[in-house]
């Protein structure tokens, strides 16, 4: 009597991986826009999780995140943005006190003089206003690439890919980059994607990888991306 065959679990991705080794440049261009396709089914929505309602607010916010849940950022900055509504309050605020607001979002010392040098540099050098191009942010005290793209991108709507965490992650994942380095995925995402597709890329590929492509099991059997991604690096799943 034969063995009868096991039931597939429903929504469980059977097909081999993908397989893209010899991938060259235009076909995975063409697989990364499938992808982003894809994301903006999935995720039309999605964008930056924390609340700002400018773009100084959300620079102080996404310097919070550091080490910190965009959830606690929010629970936080209410409080901050009302006794230091701008970047020359926030410069010549207590840094006692300052230290006091932020102390939930960790590593509150080193953030409150990040937050200090910053402001002092706005209020001082930019008459109280968030520059809007990468070489003046990135100028600034403490800013990296990633915050200032989150800022050029989110907040003044310039294409900006900003690689966090959840974005290295899901770029590798993807087959999208070989690299590990933030600023030379950052590029070549960039060379994959049309720079209008980009900030909203990057919101989605974030969201994902919070619901779906998570760090220890990520839930493959139901991604809607599994059909593009060759699983570079995840060795269990559901």
């Amino acid at each position: 009597m034969s063995a009868r065959p096991a039931r597939r679990r429903a929504g469980a991705t059977t097909a081999p991986r993908l397989n893209v080794a010899r991938e060259g440049p235009a076909e995975r261009r063409t697989r990364a826009r499938a992808i982003a396709r894809a994301l903006a089914r999935a995720h039309p929505d999605a964008w930056c999780a924390l609340d700002y309602r400018n773009p100084w607010e959300l620079l102080v916010a996404t310097i919070l995140s550091a080490q910190c849940t965009d959830k606690m950022v929010n629970a936080v900055t209410p409080a901050l943005f009302a006794e230091f509504p701008g970047p020359a309050a926030l410069a010549a605020a207590d840094p006692a006190r300052v230290e006091t607001l932020v102390r939930r979002t960790g590593f509150f010392r080193q953030k409150t003089k990040a937050l200090l040098a910053v402001a002092r540099a706005i209020a001082g050098e930019h008459g109280g206003e968030v520059p809007p191009s990468l070489e003046a942010l990135t100028a600034l005290p403490g800013i990296g690439r990633k915050t200032a793209n989150v800022v050029l991108g989110t907040a003044f709507g310039r294409p900006a890919i900003f690689v966090d965490t959840h974005v290295r992650r899901l770029a590798g994942r993807l087959g999208l980059t070989v690299e590990d380095d933030p600023d030379a995925i950052e590029r070549d995402l960039r060379a994959l994607l049309p720079p209008r597709a980009w900030t909203r890329f990057a919101h989605r590929l974030i969201h994902h990888g919070r619901q779906v492509c998570v760090a220890r099991k990520p839930h493959c059997s139901r991604c809607a991306l599994a059909r593009w991604c060759p699983q570079v690096g995840v060795t269990a799943s559901d």
